[in-house]
């Protein structure tokens, strides 16, 4: 059975004057610990079908037909409990530009804690602290990373850090969505090696935009 199997799915907006269609009967497998690439020009709906599959559409969406099978479950059908029990476990992302989302105001450590008790509130101090400085060695990331505030660390370090988030749960499969357009070509190069291993060594598979 393939980790992920998309089967026929079409996504279309509404833009206020007609229905345009982003996606049209897309139909792809992803088996574990593989990684697919999906190219294409600006606009041609790439980045519509990553937050299809995440469930992460934006409001005028208007149509969304298929099936996206995450482990045999359709994604469209989970219920808000259901598929918070997949994101970031069992499915992560990486956003374009999103080391953004970091809070300006808050250390790295402390924001990596807050999403970590989101999902294990009950985890001790000690065991969360502990994985976020592995996951940071993981990235090749210094400890010093996390009593740091985002303004204090390079593009290519923020980017790190994204990663470091999308992997705190081992998940099996992430997305990337042109997660390191933002980076020059020589740290872009740096981080995609450092991807490629850490498939090989936690087992995940891909989906890059």
């Amino acid at each position: 059975m393939s980790l992920l199997e998309i089967k026929n799915v079409n996504i279309a907006y509404n833009t206020g004057e007609k229905k345009v269609w982003a996606c049209r009967n897309i139909s792809l497998d992803i088996n574990e610990e593989e990684s697919v690439g999906i190219v294409g020009e600006s606009g041609s709906g790439k980045s519509t079908l990553a937050m299809g599959i995440l469930r992460l559409l934006p409001e005028n969406i208007i149509e969304v037909s298929g099936e996206a099978l995450l482990e045999g479950k359709d994604i469209f059908k989970m219920t808000p409990d259901e598929l918070r029990e997949y994101r970031w476990k069992t499915m992560s992302v990486i956003f374009q530009k999103s080391m953004n989302s970091l809070s300006p105001v808050h250390r790295i450590g402390k924001q990596m804690e807050d999403i970590y008790r989101v999902h294990y509130p009950n985890e001790s101090d000690e065991n969360i602290k502990k994985r976020i400085y592995d996951l940071l060695k993981i990235v090749n990331l210094s400890d010093r990373v996390y009593m740091s505030y985002p303004h204090e660390l390079s593009g290519g370090m923020m980017q790190r850090v994204a990663i470091a988030l999308a992997l705190i749960f081992s998940p099996k499969l992430l997305i990337m969505d042109e997660a390191t357009t933002a980076l020059d070509v020589v740290t872009q190069s740096q981080i995609l090696n450092e991807i490629m291993e850490l498939e090989k060594k936690m087992k995940i598979a891909r989906v890059m935009i």
